[in-house]
């Protein structure tokens, strides 16, 4: 029987140079990748503000190494699923800026045509099986996706990714079990950012190591630091190996920190000004990565003001995308209710 076993990927510091287990062009990919969704929140969350999007709107700032190395660790055809907070998910596994921002403010250009909007948005075409306002509503589902991969013998790995307030739910330890039971290729990412919406774990959890929990179903798990995108990308590569050689699934607890509140509409006053801004200041996964490739001569600054204005125009043209589209035709009340 498969048993937890804690790791931790080693880092380099800064001053080294040394970039283990990845290569320039790989590294400058990340920091591309994550300043995208960075970027691409920040805008979102000013849309917010000037009611171009309505309803929920959770943000991603800050967790932005999570899915980033992850998706490094995946292959084409491997599958994905999340909750509410999505934006960062889909961009990470190559759905369009355009196509997110345009769902994201109800138009017709958006990935589900205007009428999912934040939270409930999809690509065939990516992988990408959602976007689930239900908490832990996507677990059982990410198994029943490797449940279908494994049925085909395609070699295809679904991560399943939920957060700390998600992992008390019992669907969780049912899907954990079945997962097990028929050894299903699934990597199940428990997104630790700290906070269940206004609710530390240190406040509602008595077992906060939470990947620890998969040992009760004999599944192999670790915890890794979530706001270094290499250690991600490392532990994704263990859990993906482990998944592929057909020793079932693998529980990845990622410790991570938000920025911004619960949603957009949350104030944060369940935490001081002073712990966020120090996470920003001594872990951010941006600056993580800013720090490896300047130290280690890999980017020069202007390089990296370069790739800054790049992202800004992506963003932007993504947010007049979706000013202009239209909104959905009437007639869209009938499409897409029966399968």
């Amino acid at each position: 029987m498969a048993t937890a076993t804690a790791a931790q990927a080693e880092t380099p510091s800064p001053e080294s140079g040394a970039i283990p287990n990845v290569s320039k062009d790989e590294l400058l990919k990340f920091y591309r990748e994550m300043l995208l969704i960075r970027r691409f929140e920040e805008k979102a969350g000013q849309l917010y503000g000037m009611g171009l999007i309505g309803g929920f709107c959770h943000l991603y700032i800050g967790q932005e190494a999570v899915v980033v190395g992850l998706e490094a660790a995946a292959e084409e055809g491997d599958k994905r699923v999340t909750s509410y907070r999505d934006h960062g998910h889909m961009l990470a596994c190559g759905m369009e800026a355009r196509g997110v921002m345009a769902e994201l403010t109800g138009r017709s250009g958006g990935y589900s045509r205007g009428k999912g909007g934040s939270m409930h948005m999809f690509s065939k075409e990516r992988h990408f099986y959602g976007g689930h306002g239900i908490v832990a509503a996507q677990v059982p589902i990410g198994a029943g996706l490797a449940f279908a991969d494994r049925y085909l013998g395609n070699g295809r790995v679904t991560f399943a990714y939920f957060g700390d307030g998600a992992a008390n739910q019992g669907q969780v330890y049912e899907s954990y079990n079945m997962a097990q039971l028929w050894s299903l290729p699934v990597v199940f990412v428990i997104e630790n950012n700290q906070y269940a919406m206004g609710t530390s774990v240190k406040r509602s959890t008595m077992s906060r190591t939470y990947w620890e929990r998969g040992a009760a179903y004999g599944i192999s798990g670790e915890e890794v630091d979530g706001m270094d995108v290499l250690a991600v990308k490392a532990a994704g590569e263990r859990a993906v190996a482990h998944c592929r050689s057909g020793a079932g699934p693998y529980i990845l607890e990622v410790k991570t920190y938000r920025y911004r509140g619960h949603s957009m509409s949350d104030p944060a006053k369940y935490r001081t000004r002073e712990e966020v801004q120090k996470m920003k200041e001594e872990r951010d996964p941006i600056e993580h990565v800013r720090a490896l490739l300047l130290t280690g001569n890999h980017a020069t600054e202007d390089e990296l003001k370069a790739i800054d204005r790049e992202i800004k125009e992506i963003v932007n043209d993504s947010a007049e995308f979706a000013k202009e589209s239209p909104e959905p035709d009437v007639a869209e009340l009938w499409t897409d209710v029966v399968a």
